[in-house]
């Protein structure tokens, strides 16, 4: 599970100034951040570049809005790219005003989200 300490420690403070509780889970090949017991938004680094990325779950209504701002590329871990997901680069997110503003997408659009069906054991 590669993702960067520090860039979580950002999303969890933010996490914690809105008053928002969350749960934390390594999955998707980096740690995701859970509202709702949703998967609300994320850090993964990219094996390519090795680039630290903010996995943001937005929604399909924003969703081609998002892939027009600084440094948000689709989401694609299949070769497919993953509607209402986006990873966002250090340059859409470098500012804490920026991370912010996708992680307040990301609790937008939570609400709406669908539940992942739960995986009996």
């Amino acid at each position: 599970m590669a993702y960067d300490e520090f860039m979580a420690d950002r999303i969890r403070q933010h996490f914690k100034d809105l008053k928002s509780p969350f749960e934390e889970k390594k999955m998707m090949g980096g740690l995701c951040f859970m509202v709702d017991e949703k998967m609300c938004c994320g850090t993964h680094i990219d094996k390519k570049t090795n680039t630290p990325l903010l996995m943001a779950r937005i929604g399909t209504d924003f969703y081609e809005e998002a892939l027009t701002k600084k440094g948000v590329l689709p989401m694609n871990f299949t070769g497919r790219p993953m509607k209402g997901y986006v990873f966002v680069t250090p340059e859409g997110w470098d500012t804490e005003q920026d991370l912010q503003f996708w992680i307040q997408k990301c609790l937008d659009f939570n609400p709406l989200a669908k539940s992942s069906k739960r995986r009996t054991k």
